[in-house]
């Protein structure tokens, strides 16, 4: 095994921007734009670039042009050209870089070949969030006027700021400010995706998307960043999470077809041991019946296990009527889910603002029609999908014995820093949604590095090549040590929250256990030691320099999330300590 397919589960490099500098300025180049803008160490600015999305949300990967450097007068400009194709048209943009000690211009000048259609296309600004949430913020909006304000604290569901021609926080000693013409930009809280960072992106969502780009129709826009000294801004103290904290139990999710594989071989979960089995039932594929029976046949082939029920109902009709049919295929079939999760199919897809709510019964309709319909002890719901959709729709307050939620770190990048930086936001997540469900019982997942499903699009991304694509259903870190020290890295980030259940990995498939000759995963081993632990008190859990660290019980684990050897660990290598 090449040292690429191990650590990254595939033979394709990572990529190594290089970093520029300017004085004491310095930044990574990423081909389509910089990262890490920082000032003598300070992390201004986490990443400004220009951008194209596809009408799924998906990101598009522009074809590079080669980039030229030079210095004037003790200014870095860095001009390439970039072509993003989709459905048979082409964009192709003239991207610059004017970089010195006191500021940066980025301009972009775009031309349409054929009928551009896309979701966004243009700069995005990400503003970093260590020391930034809940901190003060100004905001000059198109006409002139200022806003002062703060960024969120606890993760806003809308845009926390629209209409902005300027907006300035501070780092540091440092007030920085980034200035956008071109477009009318806004501002999204990209925690809510996972992201660690504030999203600072062009055209409003309230417009209408996909849109196209007409051949010959030009596209200019510009961020200017600047920055001057200014007295330093306190950091907002952040609540404390619940105390003492348990880890949780550790789940699989499964389909019924998957059900059906694993009941005639069921001694294959002895690698990993869960202790819960997370059976995901849709009922607008039709046949529950046929559904219900593959679990009660796992069931009764591995009953060590508790099964929980994730239920995506269709609610085209009567709630009630539906849901009892449901519990009596449940029952008929002899499969008694210890806990059931209500989610309607609709909310699994996103509602943007601006777009109009599906016809779906209300929260409060369905889940009493649940608690009615199914003999289970624990009723829960939540989203199927990610925090973003349980944000902006919360569950009913007071009706539900546990509240879900998934994670996927993938939604908008996926390149491996970003995707390790995606834990810097897991705290944020707990944290709000804990605010949200009040005393219910937290459970999250399933959570992996690959999408289980697209509530952005109308699929998740093919990936036949292996590579590092967002929102694929098929990442190939997960099947490297990457993805072993990814879900250590994510199981530190959650445990202070307190969660009761947390689902890592499926069983089989490209989110599962198992590599394609059917031997375990380096990602199942962390999971099969984190399992023996549940129940355990979480004494520390701390992510700091590319090191994870997590205490539970008298068992000390240690993961590696950087692909440099750290503290005796290789790249993304992990341990535990007794």
């Amino acid at each position: 095994m090449t040292d690429l397919l191990h650590l990254y589960g595939t033979e394709e490099p990572p990529a190594e921007p290089p970093v520029r500098r300017v004085g004491a300025l310095s930044f990574e180049w990423t081909g389509t734009g910089l990262r890490h803008v920082r000032l003598g160490g300070t992390e201004l600015i986490r990443s400004v670039a220009f951008l194209a999305r596809d009408r799924d949300w998906g990101t598009l990967t522009p074809e590079p042009g080669g980039v030229e450097e030079t210095w004037t007068e003790g200014v870095l400009c860095l001009t390439t050209v970039l072509v993003f194709r989709t459905g048979g048209a082409s964009l192709t943009v003239a991207l610059s870089v004017q970089a010195s000690e006191t500021g940066i211009t980025l301009e972009a000048t775009g031309n349409a070949a054929g009928a551009f259609e896309t979701n966004r296309a243009g700069f995005t600004v990400l503003h970093p969030i260590t020391g930034q949430a809940g901190a003060p913020v100004s905001v000059t909006h198109s006409d002139g006027s200022e806003q002062h304000s703060v960024f969120p604290d606890l993760i806003a569901p809308w845009q926390p700021f629209m209409d902005i021609a300027a907006i300035t926080h501070h780092a540091g000693d440092m007030a920085c400010t980034c200035r956008f013409a071109g477009d009318v930009f806004e501002m999204e809280d990209q925690r809510q995706w996972g992201d660690a960072s504030f999203k600072t992106y062009n055209r409003p969502l309230a417009r209408p998307w996909p849109y196209v780009i007409a051949a010959g129709e030009p596209l200019r826009q510009s961020v200017e960043l600047s920055w001057r000294r200014a007295a330093p801004v306190p950091a907002p103290t952040e609540p404390a999470l619940p105390s003492g904290p348990r880890f949780p139990d550790t789940a699989l999710v499964v389909t019924s077809d998957e059900a059906r594989r694993l009941a005639a071989g069921p001694d294959v979960l002895d690698a990993v041991a869960p202790q819960r089995l997370l059976c995901h039932l849709d009922a607008t594929l039709g046949d529950v019946d046929g559904q219900c029976a593959a679990f009660a046949t796992l069931q009764a082939a591995f009953p060590a296990s508790t099964y929980d029920l994730e239920l995506i109902g269709a609610f085209d009709g009567d709630p009630e009527a539906e849901l009892a049919a449901h519990a009596r295929a449940a029952a008929n079939a002899g499969f008694s889910p210890a806990s059931v999760m209500v989610c309607p199919s609709v909310d699994r897809q996103s509602t943007p603002p601006g777009s109009d709510w599906p016809d779906c019964p209300p929260l409060e309709t369905i889940h009493a029609a649940a608690r009615a319909a199914f003999d289970a002890p624990v009723m829960g719901g939540g989203m199927a999908s990610l925090f973003t959709e349980l944000n902006r729709k919360p569950p009913p307050s007071g009706m539900l014995d546990f509240v879900t939620h998934a994670l996927c770190p993938i939604v908008h990048d996926a390149d491996d820093v970003s995707v390790m930086e995606t834990l810097e936001a897991v705290p944020h997540i707990t944290r709000s949604a804990r605010a949200l469900i009040g005393e219910a019982e937290y459970r999250i997942g399933p959570c992996t590095i690959a999408m289980r499903q697209n509530p952005y699009g109308s699929r998740t991304i093919p990936n036949p090549g292996g590579s590092r694509v967002c929102m694929t259903d098929n990442d190939p870190r997960h099947r490297g040590a990457f993805g072993a020290a990814y879900a250590l890295g994510l199981a530190t980030a959650l445990a202070p929250a307190g969660p009761s259940v947390w689902t890592p990995a499926a069983v089989f498939g490209p989110r599962g256990l198992f590599a394609r000759d059917g031997t375990l995963l380096q990602v199942a081993e962390v999971i099969r030691a984190l399992a023996a632990c549940a129940g355990r008190p979480v004494t520390e859990a701390a992510i700091r320099d590319g090191r994870a660290r997590m205490t539970l019980g008298d068992t000390v684990f240690e993961a590696n999330l950087t692909p440099e050897t750290k503290e005796g660990l290789p790249p993304f290598g992990w341990r535990s300590l007794f």
